[in-house]
């Protein structure tokens, strides 16, 4: 069942054409992978699909729905997560507070319930707490709950950020570049996470320049170049496309 569907999906900047009618499926329970050189496009892409810009021309589908435009905390109820390139996190913050902001969107208490401090509202965050506590303890992290969030090891920054992510029930879960500036240890660790992940019933769509986790990891890749397809399929099969290797790693130094 496809779960994702864009369909003829342009983003212009000025005169820049960073997305050009792009279409792909993503299938439900599949783990993706959205690869091409700097400047492909791709967290353009991304946050298309996630709110934050509004294509110019095309439609993307989530679960056969229209999403195109919706504002962010829609796309978020709707049932896409997603991280950042550049981690975005409340650094002050404890580490659980972080996870619990990405279970916002799933909370139904409203002001006058919070200010009163109710019954039901004391009920539903104590729920909250726990199930951001089985967020932590899935990616490791539960030990830290308590810690600032700043002060956690740049792979585990990382690591908290899907936790938030995850917190929020998601049916696709978006990773943007999820192993920069982890070491091979923790790149590791991070593929049993997404395996794990998807056996959780999430379908995963992610970018990454980590070509050797992505082959590892990817069911299905899609190439981008100055913001258009130029490949998609099985991993094996891209990595022999010759416009794939001398687009994304130059035709005398393709090692995947």
């Amino acid at each position: 069942m496809t779960l994702l569907c864009l369909n003829d999906v342009s983003k212009i900047f000025g005169g820049l054409i960073a997305i050009n009618d792009l279409s792909f499926n993503v299938e439900e329970g599949s783990i993706v992978g959205l690869i091409g050189p700097n400047g492909a496009g791709k967290t353009t892409v991304f946050n298309c699909i996630t709110g934050n810009y509004t294509p110019e021309t095309g439609s993307i589908f989530f679960d056969s729905k229209p999403i195109a435009g919706l504002p962010p905390h829609r796309i978020v109820e709707l049932g896409i997560a997603r991280t950042f390139q550049t981690i975005r996190l409340f650094g002050r913050l404890p580490v659980l507070e972080n996870v619990l902001a990405g279970r916002h969107c799933r909370m139904k208490a409203g002001i006058l319930s919070c200010m009163l401090h109710t019954a039901p509202q004391r009920r539903e965050e104590r729920e909250a707490v726990a199930r951001c506590m089985e967020e932590l303890r899935f990616v490791g992290l539960a030990d830290n709950y308590s810690e600032p969030a700043g002060g956690l090891s740049y792979g585990n920054q990382r690591l908290l950020e899907i936790a938030r992510a995850l917190a929020s029930d998601p049916r696709l879960i978006i990773l943007d570049e999820p192993a920069g500036g982890m070491n091979d240890q923790e790149t590791a660790a991070l593929v049993d996470t997404i395996r794990h992940i998807r056996n959780r019933g999430i379908t995963v769509l992610l970018i990454e320049h980590d070509m050797r986790l992505v082959m590892k990891i990817c069911e299905k890749l899609i190439v981008l170049e100055h913001g258009a397809m130029i490949a998609q399929g099985k991993p094996e099969d891209v990595r022999r496309n010759p416009d794939v290797i001398e687009a994304y790693l130059g035709a005398d130094d393709a090692q995947w």
